[in-house]
């Protein structure tokens, strides 16, 4: 398998284009997972930590959609043309960017 580079980014924070969008860094395939993924900062208990945490990874893999939306990355990743980066990003890029990531290049994921 040849290596994926794999960035997490918030929209929040990155520069804007002429017309005031955000512009995501560039990569093969940029997953926005703002719509998709409930955002996990409402839960007080994590608000302070980011994706590195072991417990933040666990609320955003267990919110609907997640594990799926990685199950999909891992397939595309697989595809003989398929990509050499992949950027994920969010609201603020501290929780399920960076947790998605963090996920994707885990032990446990990559073992299965």
């Amino acid at each position: 398998m040849r290596p994926i580079r794999l960035t997490s980014f918030g929209y929040l924070h990155l520069p804007t284009g002429p017309d005031g969008s955000p512009v995501p860094p560039a990569a093969d395939r940029i997953e926005d997972v703002r719509d998709r993924l409930r955002d996990p900062a409402a839960a007080r208990d994590i608000l302070d930590l980011d994706g590195l945490n072991p417990r933040v990874q666990d609320v955003v893999l267990n919110t609907p959609g997640a594990r799926e939306l990685l199950a999909n990355l891992a397939d595309y990743a697989d595809l003989p043309a398929g990509p050499s980066h992949i950027a994920i990003g969010c609201a603020g890029g501290r929780h399920r960017a960076s947790g998605l990531t963090e996920w994707a290049l885990s032990p446990v994921f990559l073992g299965s």
